[in-house]
């Protein structure tokens, strides 16, 4: 869960990036793409050209932050307010969370999770008879 203030405002990059890019490579994305200021505070939404992995890019008091998602399965949703020719938009809180949660607010689905197999008890494990 990202606890954000009213006034924080979430960008989402229309055009796929590359996520290989840390901080210096996507602060100068934002500048020189989007047009927008990288140390205002505000979020910025990086999808790869697979749609298989988000970085989300924010400066608080002490520096950048950058959270890295990668999906096991299925695809991050595009918002729905994409228009031709813009280079980002702006998408509210629970945008966000849908879309790190895999849900795709057009069809209000849940893509296909991938959740690793449930551990087995101590007691459910067979010792070998001594």
């Amino acid at each position: 869960m990202i606890l954000l203030s009213r006034a924080v405002r979430i960008y989402f990059a229309v055009e796929p990036a590359s996520l290989r890019k840390s901080f210096e490579g996507l602060s100068n994305e934002v500048r020189m793409v989007l047009s927008r200021d990288p140390l205002s505070g505000h979020v910025f939404l990086f999808l790869n050209r697979r749609r298989t992995q988000v970085k989300i890019l924010m400066w608080t008091r002490g520096g950048f932050t950058i959270v890295h998602k990668r999906l096991e399965r299925g695809l991050f949703s595009l918002p729905t307010k994409i228009v031709a020719g813009v280079k980002c938009v702006e998408i509210g809180a629970h945008e966000l969370s849908a879309l790190l949660e895999g849900l795709d607010l057009s069809t209000r689905a849940s893509s296909a999770r991938w959740s690793p197999a449930p551990m087995r008890s101590s007691n459910e494990i067979e010792r070998p008879e001594a």
